[in-house]
């Protein structure tokens, strides 16, 4: 009988009960008895929600307050010195826990004595827009197990009679995406030291009664060097606790050249993600020993579109044939990358929520295939006739495809995607117009969204206001927000998007093509949740987007006005895409309308439009033999929107959270005047990748880390612009915040901005007397 199980669950909860449970923690709102009342809570409902689809295994161990990479570095000891309040004693046997404040400490930058110090560097997780907190290792790192929530939520499970499957992060992932920190040294020469503390993680498992344990090491979808090929069978080899099974789950990718690795390793059961590696199914079932269990991540968690589960029982009939009780079916990875309940949708139209399937309703597709393939597909015939129907009516609808908008793509000429004179030209023209001090101040877009922005959003969108009395109130607050700019001596203003749900959604809203969900939130970070568009259709953009709000905002100050736009490539990565034709496709679709707003911008007075692209790392495929293409389309959909313009126009782009070193020549082939991005948390880490590269570009590295509360001093950014001159002349460097300000409060904004402002004079009188 085949079986099915889950990878992970959306942890935030179906209204954002986490978020706001944790935020209230943090503001000291509830206490923390209250907060752990609050994800006991949450976690049995998302058992039971799994239990009632007819899961067999429940997994436990995919709930965190914050993040599961930090909850691992938190359960092995891994605090940085910066975040103990007493030195960690990694060679006792004592025992030590660290407690939940320690573990937001380390994730908002906090020493124990409530002074702000630099928190764990995040970093995107694989290709998704989730992001994890990045593990510090030493030289000489010693682990010891140093906390109890894994166990604890297994006790708690299984006295409530689930069946759990366990999950942790494998030591290969962990330590492939953890840091050095001092002296540069070979991070495998960590792994042995692993191996008792992962061998006791599993005896203690095995003690509670857990059968099986799902060790996630999605890094086995990379181009591994190989050493770290060599080291899976090293480890895996030694890490022998019998009486207790070990799930190798490898997902976002095929296995590819470790597909041969990944099949002989010594554990009980190997996921493989049927979705993004369809074309190993047949392959992998049969290298595969027959007595370990092959799971099968046919169902996509990544996406939100309902499967024809007509087709994939076809596809599967063969492997059940051959494998049968070994077969096990499941998403493709953790469904965290996906909402949590379709069933609360019940405002959205019917034909467009007949072709979507969230966490819940991926969960009972699972369930119709096992039983399709354990009992017949007769015993389920219409539930697989209804799947069928959805995908026909999903793809002849005449809603998707429209016949102007594809024939605009296919008129794309090369000079489209050119600016008609070099930076070098272009730069000098800008300064003439512009006229900007050396190291010019400005912000990245947003400012806080306060309460009563919401509320004034929430009773237009009710009806309760007029458009007019709308936007009269939305004036008000660009008008205040350019007041406190120009009170703080900025030099680039920003309106603040006072008008703005979200950077994605926002443009969604506005162009053909897009639909949207009311609760269907995913986490980003920690209590960060957004909820991403859904691209069902060709898109296009009918009006105007944003001039009237920059327009009004230029009219109101005679400094400069950035007019702010998000770029096609992360409107594309932070949505969820339509699947019927290629993303790139989809790409050039979203620049063509993005390149009308940006000449509109132009044509309205405005002398300095950015275009962001946080995103762009974060398509980037997980094998390097993909790269290019995926670059090329992309850098092509940057520029097709960016080149409309005359060259006294300024384009800034902006990236945040990313590796920059093995993607700089695709960054300098967007040739935006003048690239803002993080660099804050990285200690200006980053910037040496352009040094090596000699970025030929105006750079602005983030010198204020917006998602930590700690208030940068004048002093700590001067220091940060000063190693920035190590890399970036003085005349090509801005300064700015490595993001935008929404999510932080006025309060803190004000301090942080006064002391950038106050950091950019005092660089400026340094650069004079030198």
């Amino acid at each position: 009988m085949t079986s099915i199980h889950n990878l992970g669950f959306p942890r935030i909860g179906a209204q954002r009960e986490l978020k706001q449970a944790v935020e209230s923690y943090w503001s000291k709102k509830i206490d923390q008895n209250q907060l752990l009342s609050i994800g006991r809570k949450l976690r049995q409902q998302h058992w039971q929600l799994q239990a009632e689809a007819g899961l067999d295994w429940i997994p436990v161990g995919d709930f965190s307050w914050y993040d599961q990479i930090l909850d691992h570095s938190a359960l092995l000891g891994l605090v940085p010195e910066r975040f103990q309040s007493s030195p960690l004693a990694q060679d006792s046997d004592d025992e030590y826990e660290v407690d939940l404040d320690t573990y937001f400490r380390m994730a908002r930058g906090r020493a124990p004595s409530g002074e702000p110090t630099s928190a764990c560097e995040m970093t995107k997780w694989f290709d998704t827009n989730y992001h994890y907190l990045v593990p510090e290792f030493l030289p000489e790192q010693r682990f010891k197990l140093c906390g109890s929530k894994l166990f604890d939520e297994v006790e708690e499970a299984t006295a409530l009679g689930y069946k759990v499957k366990a999950v942790i992060p494998g030591p290969l992932t962990f330590l492939w995406l953890g840091k050095t920190k001092g002296k540069e040294f070979n991070k495998l020469s960590l792994l042995d030291g692993l191996l008792p503390i992962y061998n006791q993680i599993l005896t203690r498992l095995k003690a509670q009664g857990v059968e099986w344990v799902q060790l996630d090491e999605p890094i086995l979808a990379l181009d591994l060097p190989t050493e770290w090929s060599n080291a899976f069978e090293s480890f895996y080899s030694r890490l022998r606790v019998g009486g207790i099974k070990k799930m190798l789950a490898v997902y976002f990718g095929s296995l590819q050249d470790n597909l041969s690795l990944a099949c002989n390793l010594p554990i009980d059961g190997l996921h493989v993600d049927a979705v993004r590696g369809a074309s190993e199914i047949t392959m992998v079932s049969s290298w595969l020993a027959d007595y370990k269990v092959l799971s099968l991540g046919v169902i996509d968690g990544r996406n939100i579109w309902r499967a024809n589960l007509a087709d994939l029982i076809q596809t599967l009939i063969p492997v059940h044939e051959r494998r049968g009780e070994k077969l096990w079916l499941a998403p493709s990875c953790s469904l965290l990358h996906v909402p949590v309940d379709l069933e609360q949708e019940i405002k959205m139209e019917d034909e467009l929520r007949e072709w979507l399937a969230f966490a819940k309703q991926k969960l009972h597709e699972l369930a119709v295939l096992k039983q399709a393939l354990n009992n017949g597909t007769e015993s389920c015939a219409d539930l697989l006739q209804g799947s069928a129907r959805a995908a026909a009516s999903r793809q002849q609808s005449s809603r998707i495809h429209k016949a102007d908008v594809k024939q605009r793509v296919v008129d794309i000429v090369p000079e489209m995607a050119q600016r008609a004179s070099t930076f070098e030209s272009r730069i000098q023209k800008q300064q003439q117009r512009l006229k900007l001090p050396l190291f010019p101040t400005t912000t990245i877009g947003s400012f806080p969204q306060t309460d009563n922005i919401r509320r004034a959003r929430r009773q237009f969108r009710q009806g309760q206001l007029t458009k007019g009395e709308y936007e009269a109130l939305m004036h008000q607050e660009i008008s205040a927000a350019l007041a406190k700019q120009e009170k703080f001596g900025l030099d680039v203003l920003v309106h603040g998007e006072a008008e703005r749900n979200d950077m994605v959604e926002y443009f969604g809203e506005q162009l053909d093509g897009f639909m949207f969900s009311e609760f269907g939130w995913v986490q980003s970070y920690g209590s960060r949740c957004v909820k991403p568009p859904i691209i069902y259709g060709d898109v296009s953009r009918p009006t105007a987007m944003t001039v009237s709000w920059s327009q009004y905002a230029q009219s109101q100050t005679d400094k400069p006005m950035k007019g702010m736009l998000t770029g096609p490539v992360t409107i594309l990565n932070w949505s969820f895409v339509r699947d019927d034709q290629s993303r790139q496709k989809t790409c050039q679709q979203l620049a063509l309308a993005l390149r009308d707003e940006v000449c509109d911008l132009e044509k309205a007075g405005i002398g300095i439009i950015q275009i962001d692209e946080a995103a762009l790392r974060e398509g980037l495929p997980l094998r390097k033999r993909d790269w290019k293409h995926y670059l090329d389309w992309a850098v092509h959909a940057f520029r097709i929107t960016a080149s409309g313009v005359k060259d006294e126009t300024q384009i800034h782009t902006h990236m945040c959270y990313s590796e920059f070193n093995d993607i700089m020549s695709a960054i300098a082939a967007m040739d935006a005047d003048v690239i803002t991005i993080e660099t804050s948390r990285s200690d200006m880490e980053l910037l040496k990748a352009f040094k090596d590269f000699a970025y030929p570009n105006d750079i602005g590295p983030g010198v204020y880390d917006i998602h930590s509360p700690n208030i940068p001093t004048q002093e700590s950014m001067t220091g940060l612009i000063n190693k920035a001159l190590q890399h970036i002349p003085a005349e090509r460097l801005w300064i700015n915040p490595d993001c935008g300000l929404k999510t932080r409060n006025w309060q803190e904004v004000e301090q942080a901005l006064v002391n950038m402002v106050s950091s950019a004079k005092f660089l400026r009188e340094q650069a004079a007397t030198h």
